[in-house]
């Protein structure tokens, strides 16, 4: 008996989709290269780094960049009041940034996909004192919350990470909920019902994944905050603490040389703008990606 096939065109795979919707952002794909090039610095900070990034040179403090008049080559970027080379320490600093931000991220998703489910599918009361707890938190500015708790566990880098997370994790919280709020009513949900899944399965497996796609947008979005705020709080003195190579805190020891020694502030700041624009452009292309109602057919 002689075989039928049928030729039925191959669906793109979910990556060549989302590739497809995404590079249509230019502004999103000049993030993401962007993005990974700092990436790619702060992995290679070690072998690109002209200087150990803690080492002081009394003999050589606030050096002008190369290019400029009374520069060295050996200090591309110039040196910080205390003769540190300031290249070196922007190239590690991005290191302490992107730790922070996938750190306070990963906590604040953790717990705020966790409780978010827990409030879209726990009884009333439960629900309201979730959500009421979150909109106390919300109701605080952020960074001034976060000096809060700071000032109560003590000025470090660490502390810094878990005040900025559990600033953070409100938003997680209720866009999880309203996710799942909108997903529990649907058949598929209603039929996994049915046929007798547990509740942990249901919030976990069956609901959990088609709630994905708004939670990685602000996950973008809470990686630029974080990064914005430990610097924030290292300006201030909360955060990292000298001699580590933070953005914020390089921002901090170099502010009163600022009208003698312009490079000292220029840099580092020029790092955390370009990062977090980079990142929020990546993130607007991700939600252009990732939701529906905007993908053009």
């Amino acid at each position: 008996m002689a075989e039928t096939t049928t030729n039925t065109p191959a669906r793109p795979g979910r990556l060549r989709e989302f590739w497809r919707y995404f590079r249509e952002n230019r502004g999103a794909v000049i993030g993401l290269y962007v993005f990974a090039a700092f990436v790619a610095l702060a992995l290679g900070a070690d072998l690109i780094a002209p200087h150990d990034p803690t080492v002081q040179d009394r003999t050589a403090t606030l050096l002008p960049p190369a290019w400029s008049e009374g520069g060295s080559w050996s200090f591309p970027l110039g040196t910080d009041p205390l003769g540190r080379d300031i290249l070196s320490r922007l190239l590690h600093g991005a290191r302490y940034s992107f730790f922070v931000g996938i750190v306070v991220v990963v906590i604040a998703a953790t717990g705020g996909i966790l409780l978010g489910l827990i409030a879209g599918f726990a009884p009333k009361w439960l629900d309201t004192i979730i959500m009421r707890i979150m909109d106390i938190i919300l109701s605080f500015p952020s960074l001034l919350l976060a000096l809060v708790l700071v000032a109560i566990l003590g000025p470090s880098l660490l502390n810094a990470m878990i005040a900025i997370a559990i600033v953070l994790q409100p938003h997680y919280v209720r866009l999880t909920r309203a996710a799942v709020m909108t997903e529990r009513t649907k058949d598929y949900v209603v039929s996994a019902r049915v046929a007798g899944a547990g509740r942990a399965r249901l919030m976990f497996i069956t609901v959990l994944p088609n709630c994905l796609a708004p939670i990685i947008v602000q996950a973008a979005l809470s990686f630029s905050n974080a990064i914005l705020d430990v610097a924030a709080l290292g300006f201030l003195g909360m955060g990292a603490q000298p001699p580590t190579p933070e953005w914020g805190t390089m921002l901090a020891e170099a502010r009163e040389f600022i009208l003698r020694a312009w490079w000292v502030v220029t840099f580092p700041g020029l790092a955390i703008l370009i990062t977090v624009l980079s990142i929020n452009l990546m993130g607007d292309g991700l939600r252009d990606a990732l939701d529906p109602k905007l993908k053009r057919s």
